[in-house]
């Protein structure tokens, strides 16, 4: 008889795309769904930062589309290691590179070959249900209040020992916000079928638990349980 291990076809990959604005929680989620679950994890928001930041240092200029479109194709992954990707500079590096539609091609396609890793994948970022991996397993969009968020921002710059102030940051998350739903390339919006996942009364262990029904719940289908 032959060896069950050797002719029982291997599980699916699971592939989590994980949504949502700003200080609403998901990249904190998205780490601990990929740990639980053993899945590769991918912050796509640090893409474009790790872009600007490698063409900063190789000498490349950030307005340059073509020369930034050869850096994003040859992307590493160990690139987003860098600790500096989330400060400042590096945001204002990324602002500079998004702009060129090579490069956004470039980004999108390691985000999607990185989805398909035969060991599945959790994404976070802001259109990964929607234009990224829209045939993503589970899909959830974390959401909370803009005021919930501006206190959540404010408090961790404070920890940091960074000067903030509530209102400046309040206006700051609304005005993105406008910005993230209104642009014309791949705007914030929950997929048609992603769960809402709304984390303004809900501590990151509460929101975990709830995230981790929706996902078993799925395999539990899809294993025919």
């Amino acid at each position: 008889m032959a060896d069950p291990d050797l002719t029982s076809p291997a599980p699916a990959p699971l592939v989590v795309a994980i949504d949502g604005p700003a200080a609403a929680g998901k990249g904190t989620l998205a780490l601990r769904i990929a740990a639980h679950y053993a899945l590769p994890y991918l912050d796509t928001g640090l893409l474009y930062r790790a872009i600007g930041r490698l063409a900063a240092a190789s000498g490349v200029d950030p307005d340059d589309a073509e020369a930034t479109a050869a850096i994003a194709r040859t992307l590493d992954t160990r690139a987003l290691d860098d600790g500096s990707l989330r400060g400042r500079e590096a945001g204002e590096l990324a602002s500079r590179v998004a702009v060129h539609p090579p490069v956004r091609a470039a980004l999108e396609a390691f985000q999607r070959d990185f989805a398909r890793s035969a060991k599945g994948a959790v994404l976070d970022g802001r259109d990964i249900g929607t234009v990224i991996c829209p045939g993503a397993d589970v899909k959830i969009f974390v959401t909370a209040s803009p005021e919930v968020r501006a206190r959540r921002r404010t408090d961790e710059l404070v920890a940091k020992g960074r000067e903030a102030t509530y209102e400046r940051i309040l206006a700051e998350v609304r005005e993105r916000d406008e910005r993230d739903a209104g642009r014309a390339t791949a705007p914030l919006r929950a997929a048609a079928d992603a769960h809402l996942l709304d984390t303004s009364e809900l501590d990151i262990e509460t929101a975990f638990q709830a995230a981790c029904e929706l996902i078993d719940r799925f395999l539990a289908r899809r294993s025919g349980v």
